[in-house]
């Protein structure tokens, strides 16, 4: 049984979904594994992570429009407005979205579907660098 970890920093340009699936996929193929589960972890609070439609583009506007309805910016809604208008609804979306994944991996690839992959949303207005904790374990 092997466990291997890693931090992979990635910088947004701002609110929206950034695909990962790449840069994970690379990652895990360098560690020379065949079975078991990868966990990610957004080490962030106004970030969090999806695993989503990465075919169609229209998926992830709608996405980021209905998140933007669900937890708008509204002066004087939220009590907490530290770093400006989006922080508060940030930390809602975070909370909704989530910020660790499961993902099966056989033979060597995580097991995702034809039209999966794997998103970071950046839910802050200005860029961020985000640091995505990965865990593998099985062999």
């Amino acid at each position: 049984m092997r466990n291997v970890a890693a931090t992979l920093r990635f910088r947004t340009r701002g609110s929206g979904l950034v695909e990962i699936t790449a840069e994970v996929h690379n990652w895990l193929a360098s560690q020379g594994v065949t079975t078991g589960v990868l966990t990610l972890f957004c080490r962030h609070t106004s970030a969090s992570l999806l695993i989503q439609e990465n075919a169609a583009p229209a998926v992830r506007h709608d996405l980021e429009k209905f998140f933007a309805a669900l937890a708008p910016e509204h002066p004087g809604r939220y009590e907490h407005n530290d770093e400006g208008p989006d922080d508060m609804p940030a930390h809602l979306r975070s909370a909704l979205t989530g910020v660790q994944l499961s993902i099966p991996v056989s033979e060597g690839r995580m097991a995702l579907g034809t039209w999966q992959g794997l998103y970071l949303f950046e839910h802050r207005h200005r860029a961020h660098e985000r640091e995505i904790a990965l865990h593998f374990i099985g062999d």
